[in-house]
């Protein structure tokens, strides 16, 4: 997931920042927009949509949940390979066409520079990178070939509609934040190649290998690796603790897959 692979099985890709929240975010759309335009992402959609807001210890009482109306915005390339999605306390950036994460972590922090110039943010809150990868057995194999032993799931005669299993491990990471958090989970199930509901790809289009609308038996590897903390808004210290991150999440993908996966991916 480091050295590109010829076939590699990442589908879809985010890194993440989450920041002091600014309230008057849309007044300064337009300049971060107009930035990044200029540095290769002209498409802009507004995105509206609804979320439910669950008062916090301290708040006004009664603490209902309240429905609350949102708006993130979509900066994305042309050919929709990548973008970015703004909102008034994070900013994502996605592709479904992931090269290195030596091309890929340095877009986040090209779009955190552009909300910095803009807003001027106090700090960074949360950074984290999270990678789908799908394990699709060629004629003859299966998945079992791709993951190794401990991920194979009940062995049972009947044909498997889903299976997930999930680890959640304390991480090692530098230099900012000393602890994080990673989540591995690996789904297998026999049916269209999807997406996780919290994880969908806004406004971008799938590589053609992965458009895959027939239901057949696959896998897929969903690993979220994220530190939360008080940072400050220094790009050099961010790539760092991102690189961090992204160490982590390569030496988990060698212990979740198999060399015979390695090998069909090179």
């Amino acid at each position: 997931m480091s050295e590109k692979m010829s076939n590699a099985p990442v589908y879809y890709a985010l890194a993440q920042a989450h920041f002091n929240p600014v309230a008057a975010m849309a007044k300064y759309v337009d300049q971060i927009q107009d930035r990044l335009r200029r540095e290769g992402y002209p498409l802009f959609e507004p995105q509206q949509f609804m979320q439910l807001v669950v008062p916090g210890p301290g708040q006004a009482q009664p603490p209902e949940p309240q429905i609350q109306q949102a708006v993130s915005w979509l900066m994305t390339r042309s050919d929709r390979s990548a973008g970015f999605i703004l909102a008034p306390s994070t900013i994502t950036y996605h592709t479904t066409h992931y090269q290195t994460h030596n091309e890929f972590i340095p877009e986040l922090l090209r779009g955190l520079a552009a909300v910095h110039e803009a807003v001027s943010l106090d700090h960074v809150s949360r950074l984290g990178l999270r990678y789908l990868d799908a394990i699709l057995p060629r004629s003859g194999e299966t998945t079992e070939q791709y993951l190794v032993g401990g991920l194979h799931g009940i062995d049972f005669n009947a044909t498997r509609r889903h299976a997930m299993t999930e680890s959640v491990f304390a991480t090692d990471t530098s230099p900012l934040v000393p602890k994080g958090t990673l989540v591995v989970r690996v789904y297998r199930m026999t049916a269209p190649l999807g997406f996780p509901p919290d994880m969908l790809p806004t406004g971008l289009t799938i590589a053609p290998k992965f458009e895959i609308k027939e239901a057949r038996e696959h896998a897929v590897i969903d690993t979220d690796h994220y530190v939360e903390g008080r940072m400050p808004v220094e790009m050099d210290k961010l790539n760092e603790q991102l690189l961090s991150l992204h160490a982590t999440i390569k030496s988990v993908f060698g212990a979740t897959t198999t060399d015979h996966a390695r090998g069909a991916w090179a």
